[in-house]
């Protein structure tokens, strides 16, 4: 299967199904958006994550995908996502090709993060704000697959036994609501016909 088709059938399969929305009766949270951002290089699909400086009050040194908090201006969710991946990649919003919408993820941090999977440029070119990004981590979708890089552990949080999902990628590990939001990606893709599953 060729990469274009990979894309053809994620666009396919998430337009087909409405995201899962989170209900946390007696939680108010805030709304907050990602973009999971893959590209094709030399006929293969990759998948960006960005590193979190390390003098960030919030979430600091963890990958993570470009986003954000929902700012006033931001009209709906998608363009929250859109204009927090231009403002940390410099990547032209105009120039991303959304292929649709993942299941909703509550974050420790109260927020209801909406992520939605968009096609980037291949061409690696970023322009990396210094505020927000400390390292941009690209990494073949394949490479993601491979059951040997993922673990769970059963931790307590909030009261209540969840599951924690680890990817470990060399030296770079993936964890938290970026790992649940992968987690769900990777799911799709090993679902499509003639995925990487």
């Amino acid at each position: 299967m060729s990469v274009e088709s990979l894309f053809q059938a994620l666009e396919s399969r998430l337009s087909s199904r409405p995201a899962r929305e989170v209900y946390l009766p007696g939680w108010t949270l805030r709304e907050a958006s990602v973009l999971v951002p893959v590209f094709e290089r030399d006929g293969v699909p990759h998948v960006l994550f960005t590193r979190r400086p390390a003098t960030l009050r919030t979430h600091a040194d963890q990958y993570s995908f470009p986003g954000g908090g929902r700012e006033p201006e931001d009209a709906t969710p998608l363009h929250t996502a859109l204009r927090e991946t231009e403002e940390e990649l410099g990547i032209d919003r105009r120039g991303v090709r959304v292929l649709g919408m993942l299941d909703e993820v509550p974050t420790i941090s109260q927020y209801r993060v909406r992520p939605f999977v968009g096609v980037i440029p291949g061409d690696g070119k970023y322009d990396p704000s210094a505020e927000e990004v400390a390292f941009i981590l690209e990494v073949p979708l394949a490479g993601l697959l491979d059951p040997a890089i993922f673990r769970v552990e059963r931790k307590e949080i909030l009261g209540a036994e969840r599951d924690l999902y680890f990817y470990t990628y060399g030296t770079h590990v993936i964890w938290g609501a970026t790992a649940r939001i992968l987690r769900d990606f990777l799911n799709h893709v090993t679902q499509v016909p003639g995925g990487l599953g």
